[in-house]
């Protein structure tokens, strides 16, 4: 069995070497490990000191272009090397890498397509108080849209069966952790998590520089991913309101016209407020029709481009 360790890395010649040194030389269940890079556009030492590290595969965008698409460029190509475990890892060296054995293990007896390992959240030393209740809410409504289990949701640390890399399909541009899951979690996937140890911090968060860009990337991507993933379910909960107001009005309506028999009032306000939150709430209803027929054609999609995917790495 082939397991290769990607790394993301974006100016990462100071803490690259620590990294690397970090990762396991050997795990129980797997005869080859091998470590890659994705260089995304590094403008310092990154590729020298990945060299110099001994590092076997190294992948060089040219420009920045994201980790999502960091992550995809470094799936593919172990895809097509031969890699039957992929393991993410960040170069910052934030996690403990001798936790990559604990991390592969459930994918070795095949009990889970994906693992996840979850940091030590609230117990964790670095985290403010402010960072760990986001962590934690952010993390369970994720939980609630993927229909997964993952207690730590924005972790990059780790682990892809052959068969899961092979039906990933990456949309976001910004970050692959989120979409993973609930990709996982709609189509059937077997996800696991397993508790991991951190490294102390060796450099600030380059995906967040404050708490608000925080809340607007991670909430604008959990909506693109319910609306994507899930867009029955996100137009059927908005139409609930209109619903609810509309009869909410349709009772008032009738109460006052047949048992306080108000006299001289029209309520044609009332009325067309009615009207138009009724059609609000069938419209709706609508949308998420359409958006289940695009949901199965994207399916359909997808499942063509994993058989393909099958068929060109055997």
């Amino acid at each position: 069995m082939k397991l290769i360790i990607q790394i993301p890395c974006l100016n990462e010649a100071n803490t690259l070497a620590a990294t690397i040194a970090d990762l396991p030389k050997e795990i129980p269940g797997i005869e080859i490990i091998e470590y890659m890079i994705i260089d995304d556009g590094s403008t310092d030492d990154t590729v020298k000191v990945a060299k110099e590290c001994g590092v076997h595969h190294i992948i060089s965008h040219g420009s920045n272009r994201g980790l999502a698409t960091a992550f995809t460029s470094g799936r593919d190509y172990a895809l097509g090397h031969g890699a039957d475990i992929l393991v993410n890892t960040d170069a910052d060296n934030q996690y403990y890498g001798p936790d990559i054995a604990l991390l592969v293990q459930p994918i070795i007896e095949n009990k889970a397509e994906i693992v996840v390992g979850c940091r030590p959240i609230v117990k964790h030393p670095e985290f403010s108080p402010i960072k760990k209740l986001l962590q934690l809410c952010g993390s369970w409504a994720l939980r609630k849209i993927s229909k997964t289990t993952v207690r730590d949701a924005p972790s990059g640390f780790r682990a892809f069966s052959r068969q899961a890399m092979e039906r990933i399909f990456i949309h976001s541009k910004f970050s692959y952790c989120m979409e993973t899951l609930v990709q996982a979690g709609t189509t059937g996937m077997r996800v696991a998590s397993v508790d991991i140890r951190v490294n102390p911090k060796t450099r600030e968060s380059r995906l967040f520089k404050s708490i608000p860009q925080y809340l607007k990337k991670t909430g604008g991507t959990m909506l693109a991913m319910f609306l994507l993933y899930r867009p029955g379910a996100f137009f059927a909960t908005l139409s609930v309101p209109f619903f609810l107001l509309s009869t909410a009005l349709g009772i008032r309506f009738i109460v006052l016209i047949y048992f306080v028999n108000e006299v001289g009032r029209t309520h044609i306000p009332s009325l067309i407020l009615l009207a138009i939150s009724a059609f609000a709430g069938f419209a709706l209803l609508l949308l998420a029709i359409v958006g289940n027929l695009f949901k199965s054609q994207r399916r359909l999609a997808e499942e063509q481009i994993y058989l393909t995917r099958r068929l060109m790495n055997k």
